[in-house]
């Protein structure tokens, strides 16, 4: 470990199979309740197939691990408290259907100890090794008062 709270390479990771529920539930939780989400006939028509998640879902599995790793973090205790500052170059590159299981790998990649910053990689892949999403990640790391 380095004098930072997190070392480059430290990984965390969370797996999760996405169920109808999931997908409904998230629908209702934003509003978002388009055909490619919620209407099984609609996307029979479309180069899908089959309904497909919210990318913002998968966002939300990307802040699962970096809760992670702030948890991680807190357990070996900490005098700072670290906020997401946000995700930078989201990209959906496949669609997730509903009973993929997409496992979300979150890596440190980069320390700014001077500006208490950790920037992560983040990448969702599908039960089949696919890559369908990825992103980076900014934790701010910020001195208790």
């Amino acid at each position: 470990m380095s004098d930072f709270h997190v070392s480059v390479g430290e990984q965390v990771t969370f797996s999760k199979t996405v169920g109808e529920s999931d997908i409904y539930m998230f629908a209702g939780i934003t509003g978002d309740f388009s055909g490619n989400h919620v209407d099984e006939q609609y996307m029979t028509k479309s180069a899908f197939g089959h309904r497909i998640a919210h990318g913002a879902l998968l966002v939300g599995f990307m802040s699962t691990t970096s809760t992670m790793m702030i948890a991680r973090c807190v357990e070996r205790g900490i005098d700072e408290t670290p906020v997401s500052l946000g995700y930078d170059g989201i990209r959906f590159i496949k669609p997730v259907y509903i009973n993929d299981t997409v496992t979300v790998t979150y890596t440190i990649s980069e320390i700014d100890t001077a500006r208490r910053r950790s920037l992560s990689n983040v990448e969702v892949i599908n039960q089949a090794g696919e890559t369908v999403a990825i992103g980076q990640h900014i934790l701010k790391w910020v001195r208790d008062s």
